[in-house]
């Protein structure tokens, strides 16, 4: 990656790194690492399981500060929730973080930039190389900004589904079911299109490299169009 790439991706970030190796790593997948014989250490997998450690310590801070009467079980429930794989795939795709990523061919082949599980790992590496390189303060400054800003909004998106099986049993408003609309591309890298629909009326359509996510995503748009405000918190 180019030392322009690099800034360009510094502003995307919102951080300046004084040691640009840290955000090089944390941006280089194993596959990479591996097709171009570099060091084990050089892919973002060790920053990844720094960062995963950083960003749990950050979110249950902000958690248990933000819900003082929430018992233990709950708190790590919502936290779960709030870090899952969709949730941090959502903050990688807000920085654009998947069209710096240093993949392998066969990675890049298959859609590796639109890969959940490839952008949540390196959107952890990335919380990790910046605690290497500022500090737990840049560190928490980073993951407030990214993650803890839109909190209640990542915490629906990660569990759709179920918030809006539970509102819609709450409301007695009928069944709940989903229906593939389309299913385009080659066998890697398929896009399937869902629709949510509650009894015979179609609510809302979401797309995905998955049906799970398809139906995830149409299942968000459904709650935002029918409960609006009502929504969980």
């Amino acid at each position: 990656m180019s030392r322009t790439n690099l800034k360009e991706l510094e502003k995307k970030l919102g951080y300046s790194f004084r040691e640009e190796t840290f955000l090089r790593h944390a941006m280089t997948h194993s596959s990479f690492a591996n097709e171009h014989h570099l060091k084990r250490e050089e892919n973002n997998e060790r920053l990844e399981f720094l960062g995963d450690a950083v960003l749990e310590m950050i979110s249950s801070e902000y958690l248990y500060k933000k819900n003082m009467k929430m018992p233990e079980g709950e708190l790590t429930k919502l936290r779960a929730a709030l870090v899952c794989e969709t949730a941090l795939a959502q903050c990688a795709g807000e920085v654009e973080l998947g069209d710096f990523l240093l993949l392998g061919r066969g990675e890049e082949a298959t859609g590796g930039r639109e890969r959940n599980s490839i952008l949540s790992d390196a959107f952890e590496a990335v919380i990790g190389a910046i605690y290497l390189d500022g500090g737990f303060t840049s560190a928490k400054e980073f993951v407030e900004r990214t993650v803890l800003s839109d909190a209640e909004n990542r915490k629906l998106f990660c569990d759709s589904k179920t918030t809006l099986q539970e509102l819609i049993q709450s409301e007695h408003k009928g069944v709940l079911s989903y229906r593939l609309l389309a299913q385009e591309g080659p066998e890697h890298l398929k896009k399937f299109t869902v629709c949510a629909c509650l009894d015979d009326r179609m609510l809302a359509k979401g797309s995905g490299r998955t049906k799970k996510a398809a139906e995830q995503e149409a299942a968000y748009q459904s709650i935002l169009m029918l409960f609006g405000d009502k929504k969980e918190e």
